[in-house]
């Protein structure tokens, strides 16, 4: 079955599709509410575009702060690092791991692991062919691999030293497992 992309299907405007709260029979689909005069005086004739809702009134400036603060997040993220930076890209799959943490892509899915959220990475690099896998432990006992195809084996140990340094400069080993426990002990005592 092949999907269409675009604006060749039509849109859904009546039944079930368009509303969940239709029921064949007993209500009318929501295009066709009354579109007769409305009172001024009822709430919810009351043209939406002229009333602002209390919580939008309550929340802007809050708003606008919490803005201001991922922007500076942002530029904090975006500030150059001196430290060592491992990537490593194939046609399809991509490894990074700097300071913010380690990325995997594959195709158009991304992950992100923060160094607090790993407590493992694992390589292996095959004894035929060119794919090197990295895979990245986390606590809870979950592991994600990434093949990287290398254009020749000779890259496998620079690879390997490139992602230890990294490994070296930035990850704690027993972070997680701390993490994990303070977590535990923190359940015990409720």
């Amino acid at each position: 079955m092949e999907q269409r992309i675009g604006s060749g299907s039509q849109p859904l405007v009546e039944g079930a599709g368009f509303d969940p709260a239709f029921v064949p029979g007993l209500t009318p689909p929501a295009s066709a509410a009354p579109k007769g005069p409305q009172e001024k005086g009822d709430p919810v004739a009351a043209d939406p575009d002229e009333t602002v809702p209390e919580e939008a009134a309550v929340e802007g400036p809050e708003e606008a702060d919490e803005a201001e603060d991922v922007q500076e997040d942002a530029a904090e993220d975006e500030a150059p690092v001196d430290g060592p930076v491992f990537e490593a890209a194939d046609r399809r799959a991509r490894i990074v791991a700097d300071h913010r943490g380690v990325r995997l892509c594959l195709d158009d899915q991304e992950c992100e692991f923060r160094w607090d959220e790993i407590a493992a990475v694992e390589t292996e690099s095959p004894r035929f062919g060119k794919r090197f896998t990295i895979t990245v432990h986390t606590p809870d006992r979950r592991w994600y691999p990434i093949e990287i195809e290398a254009a020749a084996r000779s890259r496998f140990a620079e690879w390997d030293e490139r992602l230890d340094a990294v490994l070296d400069a930035y990850f704690e080993e027993g972070a997680a497992e701390e993490a994990e426990a303070e977590s535990e002990a923190a359940a015990e005592k409720e």
